[in-house]
């Protein structure tokens, strides 16, 4: 395989094949974001990812079973990229049983219902869906550029296409301003777009970011651990999807987490209570990373 510039994954994807095809981020806004800033957006040559598929099969081949499409929201490939690069994957690999990737909400929505069913019956199977918020202002401030309303669409639009969906919640994202606001209606996204998988990672301010110039600034300010915690704690209590698998394994989080949304609800919440009442130990700050 070839890579061009920094490569990420989400954390289920850690023994996945990484297939890159598409380099960067192609909205690449978000103020506390530096993972594609390195790169200009755009589309890979489809011979190359072909042929890097290609050198996967003769070098893997049945070793792989998981396939992550990068870079940040290749789910913007059209439809004969996707079918070319689907069905050489199932060719190269025998025992491959899904492929993911990231996925802004305007990406689905950019995508008919029928084409959203075609991937699913390639073998796409899971979108990676960052609304990071549920709190609208929060949304403005971090520079997204999906509304809640938006994001509940797309997630229904996935769903009915059977798609797989793994959210992912940022703590801290809403600062000490509204870190209320931001954990409750952060529960209240989740309820709404009801996927299958959960995630909540903390925030980190990254060096020469807009967020890191807003922080310098004094217009931004990060919630400290305890606040943390307690956002932590309102969404787990609060969040109701019908049956979520939800985590909290990211390396940037103090306290690792995991159990079924709503069911082990009130558990999770207790573990924070006591992580809160210092009967629990955190992560240590060094080995904690994005």
């Amino acid at each position: 395989m070839r890579y061009q510039g920094s490569l990420y994954r989400p954390p289920s994807e850690a023994d996945a094949c990484i297939l890159q095809a598409t380099l960067g981020c192609s909205w690449n806004r978000c103020t506390y974001c530096a993972m594609y800033r390195d790169k200009a957006f755009s589309v890979r040559d489809l011979d190359e990812s072909l042929a890097d598929l290609r050198e996967a099969g003769e070098r893997f081949g049945g070793r792989v079973t998981k396939l992550f499409v990068a870079d940040g929201d290749a789910l913007i490939l059209g439809m004969p990229e996707w079918e070319a690069i689907l069905s050489e994957a199932a060719k190269q690999f025998p025992n491959l049983r899904r492929v993911s990737c990231y996925a802004q909400a305007c990406n689905v929505l950019e995508k008919s219902a029928d084409e959203l069913a075609t991937l699913r019956s390639w073998d796409l199977s899971r979108l990676y869906i960052g609304p990071e918020s549920g709190d609208p202002v929060t949304l403005k401030r971090i520079g997204k550029n999906t509304t809640f309303e938006q994001f509940v669409e797309a997630a229904d639009q996935a769903r009915a296409a059977g798609l797989e969906q793994s959210v992912i919640f940022l703590l801290g994202a809403g600062g000490t301003e509204r870190s209320a606001e931001h954990a409750r209606e952060s529960a209240r996204l989740a309820t709404a777009m009801n996927p299958e998988f959960l995630a909540a990672l903390t925030l980190t301010v990254v060096p020469e970011t807009p967020l890191a110039r807003m922080e310098e600034k004094g217009r931004f300010e990060l919630p400290g651990i305890l606040d943390l915690l307690t956002e932590l704690r309102t969404f787990v209590a609060e969040a109701k999807p019908d049956d979520a698998l939800f985590r909290t394994n990211h390396a940037s989080n103090y306290l690792p987490l995991a159990g079924r949304l709503p069911r082990d609800g009130a558990a999770m919440a207790a573990s924070i209570d006591a992580a809160l009442s210092g009967q629990v130990k955190l992560r240590p700050e060094w080995s904690r990373g994005l």
